[in-house]
Formats: structure tokens, sequence, C-alpha cells
């Protein structure tokens, strides 16, 4: 079985060995290298290519966010789960906007990080602060008619899915149609969006005011 390769970045000495010793347990998961500062993590990631990077945002030398922006510049296959301790709306979108897959908080359950690293790597969105995501919705200017017209109404399925978490072979299942046509679908909504990922889909479509806030929630 091949397993998930993660990198942990966090400046706290006890958290990066617990995250270790919590993945290693995972049969299908591997720790393959920490970090102590944003530099060192970007570092490592080129070094080592994971498939998951598990990063803090407060960290010195380069934070978290600045970490993430590179690491997606040089090294886009990564996945990025940023794992931290601010509810702040700022932190979200600045992490979002940097590329992250995900954005989960430090005192969740250790199943539900498992679980929030498995649906990164699968090619989903992590999101456990709903509540900020919906205020970002209920903010945005919703007249982008241009947006809103150049989506058809099956690719606004698709996105709502992907709003929602879904990986493609779920929405596949749940639209009645193939993998390969929601990715189809999925390459048309980046390109008339203007992303390169489901995680910038989704927060363009908030800001443009293609989702509302029963679509995240």
């Amino acid at each position: 079985m091949k397993k998930v390769r993660v990198l942990v970045a966090d400046d706290n000495t006890l958290l990066r060995e617990s995250l270790c010793r919590l993945l290693e347990n995972e049969e299908d998961f591997e720790c393959v290298g920490v970090a102590s500062d944003g530099e060192k993590a970007v570092e490592l990631v080129k070094e080592l290519a994971p498939d998951v990077a598990l990063i803090d945002i407060s960290m010195p030398q380069m934070d978290g966010i600045e970490a993430a922006r590179h690491i997606k510049t040089e090294c886009p296959d990564v996945a990025i789960l940023m794992l931290t301790i601010y509810r702040y709306d700022h932190y979200v979108i600045g992490s979002l906007e940097a590329g992250a897959d995900g954005y989960i908080l430090k005192d969740v359950h250790p199943d539900e990080l498992i679980n929030a690293i498995r649906t990164a790597h699968a090619g989903s969105g992590v999101f456990n602060l709903k509540a900020v995501l919906r205020r970002l919705a209920s903010a945005s200017k919703r007249g982008d008619e241009v947006g809103i017209h150049r989506l058809g109404g099956r690719e606004l399925e698709v996105l709502k899915s992907v709003a929602r978490g879904h990986t493609n072979r779920s929405i596949a299942t749940k639209l009645v149609i193939s993998e390969h046509t929601v990715a189809s679908h999925l390459i048309n909504i980046f390109g008339k969006l203007g992303v390169t990922s489901r995680t910038e889909a989704v927060l363009r479509a908030l800001k443009q005011g293609l989702l509302s806030i029963n679509d995240i929630g």
C-alpha cells in the first residue's frame, strides 16, 4: 500500500513530535520530515516532495501563509493543510489566497485531523471554520453577473459540491456522471474563474457571489 507522505511544519517541538507519532500510528501515513520555521518548510518540501504539508501559521523566519505561497508556486502538486489556533477571518482568507487546500484548528480531535489530511490528499478542500466562509459569502458583492452567466447549471452543481468538500468520486455518484466528466467540469470552472485549484475556485465563487450561504453550509 502506497503511503501518504506528510511533512509537518510547526515551531512547537512537542507538537511536531506528537503530530509525527500520530501520523506514524496510521497504516497509510508516513511522516517524511519536520520543520520548525517557514523557510525550512519550503526547503524540505522542495527536497522531499511530500504529498501533504501540514503547516502552522505562526512560525519564525517565514510565516505559514507565506510558506504556503512559496510551496504552491514551486510545488503545486503538494496539498497544503493549515493547522492553527487562529480563528480570524483574515488568516483564513490569506491562507486560501496563498493556495492552501484547507484550514483546520489545532483543537480538533485527532481522528478529524487524520481525516482532514486524507481529504486534502484526495484533492478536496478542508475547512472546519464554516462560519468564516459564511461571513465571507454574506459580505461578498453579488453583482458579478458575467461570472454567474459564464458558469453553466451543471458546472454550478459541481462547484457547490466542491464547496462542501466532496471528492470527484462522490460528486460523480451524486450527479450520476463519470469521474472523467466531473474532472472536465472542474477544468472548465477553473478556466472560467481564472483559478488553478478547487480551493481557489471556492474562494473566487464566494467573493463573486456565485455561492450562497446555504451552498457551503
